[in-house]
This record gives structure tokens, sequence and C-alpha cells, in this order.
């Protein structure tokens, strides 16, 4: 995994995107990808909704003979849904699926004539489809099609939020990475597992402060002040 350039240390508390990134690669393994294969990547990002990745997981062992457009999309939606059902909600994420592979079918189930719309038409295509949300339209950007979207999610809002910056909305924090970071998908990818593996392992709801590597946490310090 390659390392962004060093930045300046900042005067400031609060740390830059980069800054960020430095901290949060220098104190975990290389973060994981989602996958190669771009369908796989759809069907997951539908089933991990509101779900643990453990029951995606197994799903997606349970379902792998069958994990490709043609053959989900030759499915009954009672058939998907039992498919599923470990996931929960399986009657709205089947008929999600069955959306997305649609439109994938536009497009001849061929990522690369995909990759090749401009990531804001895509972005709103795939926004489009009932489902499909800001966090997984972004997720199916970066993973699937190769484009430098960042991820938001309830991860990354408490993480931002305990570090004291004062966004409003969404939109402030894209616009906090993106006017950084380098347009590299695959830095974008890296940064949101690794902030998810913070997330999991040390900013939870209940946070673990000790040992943690944000020593300027806004949380922290209040929180022992």
């Amino acid at each position: 995994m390659p390392k962004l350039p060093k930045s300046k240390p900042s005067k400031e508390i609060l740390m830059t995107a980069m800054q960020i990134y430095e901290t949060l690669s220098d104190s975990y393994d290389n973060p994981r990808w989602w996958s190669d294969d771009p369908y796989q990547i759809m069907v997951q990002a539908v089933l991990v909704q509101n779900t643990a990745w453990t029951s995606v997981e197994k799903v997606t062992q349970a379902v792998k003979n069958n994990l490709t457009p043609e053959r989900i999309s030759a499915l009954s939606s009672e058939r998907l849904e039992a498919l599923i059902r470990p996931c929960g909600f399986s009657k709205a994420k089947a008929a999600t699926i069955q959306r997305l592979t649609a439109w994938y079918g536009r497009y001849q189930y061929n990522a690369e004539s995909v990759e090749k719309i401009p990531k804001d038409d895509l972005r709103t295509e795939l926004l489009g489809i009932k489902g499909i949300g800001a966090e997984t339209a972004d997720v199916l950007l970066v993973y699937a099609f190769h484009k430098a979207s960042f991820i938001i999610d309830a991860y990354t809002r408490r993480f931002l939020k305990r570090l004291g910056y004062p966004f409003k909305n969404d939109m402030q924090i894209r616009t906090f990475f993106e006017q950084e970071l380098p347009a590299d998908y695959r830095i974008y990818g890296w940064y949101h597992w690794l902030i998810l593996d913070h997330g999991i392992k040390k900013c939870k709801k209940t946070p673990v402060c000790d040992s943690c590597c944000f020593t300027n946490c806004a949380f922290l310090h209040n929180r022992y002040s």
C-alpha cells in the first residue's frame, strides 16, 4: 500500500485528511480490499446494509455458485429472498439486487464499459436505482468501478465527531477529504477500510481509548479533563 506524501505538521489541534491517513496507516496492518469481482461487490454492498459482515460472508459462501449476474437474474424473487435471508430484510434486498442487476445488464455485465462513464454521471445513475443510497453508491464507485468517490458511513461520522471536527453534513465531510487527497480510487478504498478497522477496534459506540493512536482526540481530552 503506497503512502501519501508526508504533510507538514499542523499547528492546529485538528489534523488534515492526509495526517489522519498517515496515522491510521502507521497504526494498522495493510487495509483489506473488497473483492476483484465487480458483481460480487455489488451484491455484497446491498447485503451488508443494516447487517453484520459475517452474515454477508455466510450468504456469499452459500450462493457462490450462483453469484453471477446471469444466474441471479434467472432466479425468482422467492428463491433469491430465501438465499439471502440470513442478511435480513430479504424481500427489500432481493428487489434491490434484481434492480441493480438489471441496470448492470444495460452494460452487458461489463465493468469496463461502466468505468467509462464519468464519475458524477455514474453516481447519479446508481442513486437512481431504488434501494441504492449514497454510501452504497460510493462503495460501488470505488471498489467495483474504480472511481475516486469518498465513502462516508456511520463509522466515519462518529470518528470525525470525536476528533472534534465541526462538520454539519456529509457534503462538508466529502469536501474535507476530496479537496486534499489524490483522486486515486485505491487511496479512497484503503482509507475506508482503515477507518472501518479503527471503528471496530477502537472508536466503537463505547470507545476503547487506551492506546488509541489519536492522542489529540477531542473526545479523549474531554473525557479525562
